[in-house]
């Protein structure tokens, strides 16, 4: 019985912390479009998700953390947002900016 328990309480315990997450979510995926109140991000499956940001909305670029730089469109971003009636609003942003591939030169004509 004590056995019982004990493993009992011992579950409890450890399942706890999963139910902190609370509404939070995430989402993954490259800038489509992005203005002072969203961002709207296309997710590897394809599907658009618009994400509601204001000015308590936390901004971190890979490799300068504490720059003021924003993303981009085409920049890629994990978004922890929360849900609230059905609309997410951005607590943190985090991004990456996309690769940017140089214009091919012009071939130089020969006289």
């Amino acid at each position: 019985m004590w056995l019982r328990l004990i493993l009992t309480l011992t579950c409890l315990f450890i399942s706890t912390p999963s139910f902190a997450h609370g509404t939070g979510q995430h989402v993954l995926g490259t800038v489509t479009a992005i203005d002072a109140t969203h961002v709207e991000v296309k997710t590897p499956k394809g599907r658009t998700v618009d994400v509601q940001i204001d000015k308590q909305t936390r901004f971190k670029e890979k490799g300068n953390p504490k720059g003021a730089n924003l993303p981009v469109v085409g920049d890629r971003v994990v978004i922890e947002a929360t849900k609230d009636n059905k609309v997410l609003l951005a607590t943190e942003v985090n991004f990456s900016a996309a690769k940017r591939v140089p214009a091919p030169m012009q071939p130089v004509p020969v006289q």
